[in-house]
């Protein structure tokens, strides 16, 4: 039975698939489908917008429209389905149940440790660094300093260095660094930083690289707003790294 009532409405442009609202929403009612967040079923939204806060994108509103009536007894019978490890599934819906950020979940990367070459030290001598300045955390990054003067600016996701084997000499080499991770930070914070660098400085070129995990794309927006922010027209380039280390776009 439908009647007029409020609901979740997600825009699936703006959704980046994060999967910040999924734990947010105590019903159950939101998952991540094919790399966007979904509403499963109408009758497990309550339609009180708890959600709402939890997406960095701006992609959930309530909406007042014709929808099947919650039912409180089919929520709960979801929940205990989906506590003994049997959720029901939707197309395109991933086997594994994972309630959190997909850039969260554990994943194996490798077979086993020992499957790897072991590389003594004496057969890979140590190479220099190729970092050029310091602090390279955003958060702590100065606003003006030499070297942002005709820099070419490389704005990496933390992650990126560990995962990219060839980090130096691929991405670092003969750039200014910053480092940051857009989803345990404050995003906000690092919007109004990057302005300001781009406003107050002489960058000559920006490249944002990148994991492959939904939320990881976010610092290609801060990076891309800030710019706009800033009324700076300053060639950028995005670099998109997988979990594995392989470069998926560029």
């Amino acid at each position: 039975m439908k009647i007029f009532r409020k609901v979740v409405k997600i825009d699936e442009e703006k959704c980046d698939g994060c999967g910040l609202c999924v734990p947010s929403c105590a019903e159950g009612a939101i998952k991540v489908i094919d790399g966007k967040a979904r509403l499963v079923s109408e009758v497990y939204c309550d339609g009180l917008g708890a959600c709402l806060g939890e997406c960095p994108q701006g992609a959930i509103t309530i909406e007042e429209r014709e929808a099947e009536i919650f039912n409180k007894e089919a929520v709960s019978m979801r929940l205990k389905s989906r506590d003994k490890g049997n959720p029901e599934k939707m197309p395109g819906e991933e086997k594994q149940e994972f309630r959190g950020c997909p850039g969260s979940l554990s994943r194996m990367l490798q077979d086993s440790v020992s499957s790897q070459p072991s590389t003594k030290r004496t057969e890979c001598p140590d190479r220099p660094s190729l970092l050029g300045n310091w602090p390279v955390q955003i958060a702590l990054a100065p606003l003006k300093a030499p070297y942002y003067d005709g820099a070419d600016l490389l704005v990496s996701a933390d992650c990126v260095s560990f995962a990219f084997a060839d980090f130096h000499e691929r991405f670092l080499a003969g750039k200014t660094l910053l480092v940051g991770c857009p989803k345990l930070d404050d995003s906000e914070f690092y919007l109004e930083k990057l302005t300001r660098i781009f406003e107050q400085n002489n960058i000559s070129s920006v490249e944002v690289v990148f994991m492959e995990v939904p939320c990881c794309f976010g610092l290609v927006n801060l990076v891309k707003l800030a710019l706009e922010r800033a009324g700076k027209s300053i060639p950028a380039a995005f670099t998109r790294v997988s979990l594995r280390g392989e470069i998926l776009e560029s």
